[in-house]
């Protein structure tokens, strides 16, 4: 079931110039090849195109304008209930919704006093709106970074980081990143799974904040009312502040379930929930691998989920 969005859900309303970092060889969900240059790094459009031929294609029984809003015990099963009082029954429940339903902004010292503009990635649109302005963009990863490059174009824009950026080339002696750790097998290592997510990167990224074209420092501590704050003390106005700063996943729905662990996270081994029987995740951040959250990741764990579900349902 789907909320009143098509299919293409979150990715409409990503910023214009969105590319994923992975190329169109491995973008596609089973079944289906993303179409055009398998070498090529698709737009956001393109994304969204694909996923209305995909569920035209298979035609996929999707139930629109079902709004989940709660997802509880019924015996040794779960009752769902929508926002329109629809109410459905099942033996049991996976939860798709992805990792980037919710956007993230980190409590900073006088931000709700901030008089400028504060936004987060997710409602970014395009560069222009931004021209000649003080723009900082906060976060170390590939959104981040290729923000506040595509603004650096029209405006004066610095990278705040709480850690180093760590880039890593997109194309090693000329293959894919991404060919890289499927060969090798990597992406499904804890090793990696508990790095950060480095920056993919052709050179322009680095040269640009090596070059000085995007002021790279360190976190501000405080927000002012037309600026912020910076470690050493020094004060700098600005007119936007845009967040990077990543997403958590969408778990209203699921009510009182006990669903988090301890640390409060999602309790799951490979994204079966090792808390309550018959609920299952997809779309998790490192389900099961590197790729988990992503296009490339997401259809072999499905596979997966849908294997599980099998063998509970027989």
């Amino acid at each position: 079931m789907k909320t009143r969005r098509p299919p293409g859900g979150n990715w409409r309303n990503y910023y214009d110039s969105l590319t994923l970092f992975s190329p169109a060889r491995y973008s596609g969900l089973p079944g289906m090849a993303f179409p055009g240059d398998p070498g090529r790094y698709p737009l956001r459009d393109e994304v969204v195109g694909y996923l209305e031929q995909y569920s035209e294609h298979f035609q996929l029984p999707i139930k629109q304008k079902a709004q989940v809003v709660l997802v509880e015990r019924e015996g040794t099963g779960f009752r769902v209930a929508t926002a329109d009082e629809q109410i459905f029954f099942s033996k049991a429940v996976v939860v798709a919704t992805g990792a980037f339903s919710h956007p993230y902004i980190p409590e900073i010292t006088g931000l709700q006093d901030f008089e400028g503009r504060v936004l987060h990635s997710a409602s970014y649109g395009r560069a222009q709106e931004y021209s000649g302005e003080r723009v900082i963009v906060v976060g170390a990863a590939n959104s981040a970074v290729q923000i506040a490059h595509e603004l650096a174009q029209l405006a004066n824009v610095t990278l705040a980081t709480r850690e180093p950026v760590r880039f890593f080339p997109q194309r090693p002696l000329g293959i894919d990143f991404h060919a890289w750790l499927k060969w090798t097998g990597l992406e499904k290592t804890r090793w990696l799974n508990d790095q950060s997510t480095p920056v993919l990167d052709r050179g322009t990224y680095r040269r640009a904040l090596h070059s000085g074209l995007i002021r790279h420092k360190d976190m501000f501590h405080q927000v002012t009312r037309d600026g912020v704050v910076w470690q050493d003390g020094t004060y700098e106005p600005v007119e936007s502040i845009i967040f990077a700063t990543g997403f958590r996943p969408n778990l209203d729905a699921l009510g009182q379930l006990p669903v988090l662990d301890q640390q409060n996270r999602v309790a799951h081994r490979n994204g079966v929930s090792t808390t309550v029987p018959g609920l299952y995740f997809v779309g998790l951040p490192k389900q099961r691998s590197f790729a988990s959250a992503t296009l490339r990741g997401v259809g072999p764990d499905a596979q997966y989920i849908a294997k599980r579900l099998i063998a509970q349902l027989r």
